[in-house]
């Protein structure tokens, strides 16, 4: 997978290592890789290449159950035995080349040997961790694969000289690879941008058009419809190929309208469209989801091409700054998920003293910060009181820790005075602001913090807060009430010269 320049992606929600693990071995293809390289022994002869000997693959269908009358039985063994030998559950001794005069001469062996590899015993004997290691390194393998085209036209395109003809083929080894890595990223991206984790799977034509059609393209030409017309075909065969190393679950496209398409090469992607909101028809167009064990693979080849994609619980072992930090621009789930875990490995009133002290600050991020600490500070129960009664008076944290303590109902809370409710207007507009941008709820919001005080712009911009000039623009573009919004933006200009 190419590194290339990518913000940060929302956090993806995975199981624990020893269930990716399980869901690994349970992988079809890695189960039979496995299978084959228990089975390799002294008789188990190879070719050139570490590649079974032809009169092996049917021993090695019928090792796997499958049925050898079946001709694709031997395409499937001698799949499995070529990720066995890849990522080194089988060790093979190639045979050497033949001599001309020992070719085809009787009692000539040139055949190599193979036996179980030492990483086999990682699969019984290894931690999770080495599991997923050997999965990783299929998963390589078979996304390989799925890159080179069809044999037949690989065959057809062979030149005089035995080798391949690129251009004939219109195929290029490393534009197919990274197609293959930009339609998974895609397919990730679209996993966790709801929390970290879609239920419902993509359908086809939505990740080739994301391939293909330009952004922002509205009606589609007759030439973007063929275009993702062919990158469907492409998708189909090669989604085929990833489903049994346990990467998705595919449902093909149906081949009825395989066949439909080609008389009319554009009809499956405007048949899709036209299904609207009926989702069997769309269905037949191929629909395609990550699994879990999918979204930990396509995450850590991210990881590993040096894009940044996190995970819920990579903040448990941290400090509460990096908590705070890490979570601003996490959507409200994934944010909440990430604190639970963060909280349940401490003691509680602890944990609340070390999230509120992170919380300060007048840098541009703090804001935020509150925000998410009043996020954290939520499910703390009544233990947690002294220590949030312990910065009432604190001019950044005490605006928060009354609110805190009025939702539950505690007695005594000294009541703000005026600047501080001026001071927790700004900061708790430029929290909004920074995590979400300017939404439509955010008017109502403004509207409400600023009609129970009367003479609220006239005060508000002497307010020590980095944000005031901001915050004040902002209410000028978008308070719903047009006299208080011609008011913000006065504020915005005195606040704007205090700070000049």
């Amino acid at each position: 997978m190419s590194a290339e320049p990518h913000p940060t992606l929302p956090p993806v929600r995975l199981p624990a290592d020893a269930e990716l693990a399980r869901d690994a071995l349970g992988a079809p293809l890695f189960a039979r890789a496995v299978r084959l390289a228990r089975w390799a022994g002294p008789d188990t002869r190879v070719e050139v290449g570490g590649e079974l000997a032809t009169d092996q693959l049917p021993l090695a269908a019928q090792e796997l159950g499958l049925d050898t009358a079946d001709e694709d039985s031997v395409v499937y063994a001698s799949q499995a035995w070529r990720v066995a030998v890849d990522i080194g559950l089988v060790d093979v001794t190639e045979p050497e080349e033949a001599s001309g005069e020992a070719e085809g001469e009787p009692g000539t062996d040139v055949s190599g040997t193979a036996v179980p590899g030492e990483d086999l015993a990682l699969v019984t004997g290894g931690t999770p961790g080495d599991v997923l290691d050997l999965w990783l390194a299929a998963l390589d393998a078979v996304l390989a694969d799925a890159a080179v085209p069809d044999l037949d036209d690989l065959v057809d395109a062979l030149d005089a000289g035995g080798e391949i003809d690129f251009d004939r083929l219109d195929w290029n080894p490393g534009r197919e690879a990274d197609f293959l890595d930009g339609v998974l990223a895609n397919l990730y991206l679209l996993t966790v941008a709801e929390g970290g984790t879609a239920d419902g799977p993509v359908p086809l034509p939505v990740l080739a058009a994301s391939m293909v059609a330009p952004d922002g393209m509205g009606d589609p030409t007759d030439a973007v419809l063929e275009q993702v017309s062919d990158a469907m075909m492409r998708l189909d065969d090669q989604f085929r190929q990833l489903e049994p190393i346990g990467l998705v679950e595919y449902r093909p496209v149906d081949e009825a309208l395989m066949a439909e398409a080609e008389a009319e090469v554009e009809e499956p992607v405007g048949a899709a469209g036209d299904a609207g909101d009926d989702e069997e028809d769309v269905s037949r167009y191929g629909m395609v989801r990550l699994t879990p064990l999918g979204r930990y693979g396509i995450r850590a080849r991210m990881l590993e091409a040096g894009v940044e994609a996190p995970a819920v619980g990579d903040l448990a072992d941290k400090g509460a700054d990096a908590l705070l930090d890490g979570v601003a621009r996490y959507p409200e789930g994934a944010a909440q998920a990430e604190i639970e875990q963060w909280l349940a490995g401490r003691e509680l009133p602890a944990a609340v003293a070390e999230l509120l002290a992170a919380a300060r600050g007048d840098d541009e991020g703090a804001p935020l910060r509150r925000l998410r600490c009043q996020q954290a500070l939520a499910p703390a129960g009544p233990e947690a009181e002294p220590v949030v009664r312990a910065v009432l008076d604190d001019p950044e944290l005490g605006g928060l820790a009354r609110v805190w303590l009025a939702e539950r109902g505690a007695a005594d809370v000294p009541a703000p005075d005026g600047a501080m409710v001026f001071w927790l207007t700004v900061d708790t507009i430029a929290a909004q602001l920074a995590a979400d941008g300017e939404t439509e709820e955010l008017p109502l919001l403004m509207q409400t913090l600023t009609a129970h005080h009367t003479g609220f712009f006239d005060q508000v911009w002497r307010v020590d807060h980095p944000a005031t000039a901001d915050v004040l623009e902002a209410m000028g573009r978008l308070h719903p009430d047009k006299k208080a919004a011609k008011e913000a933006r006065k504020a915005a200009f005195k606040a704007r010269s205090r700070q000049s």
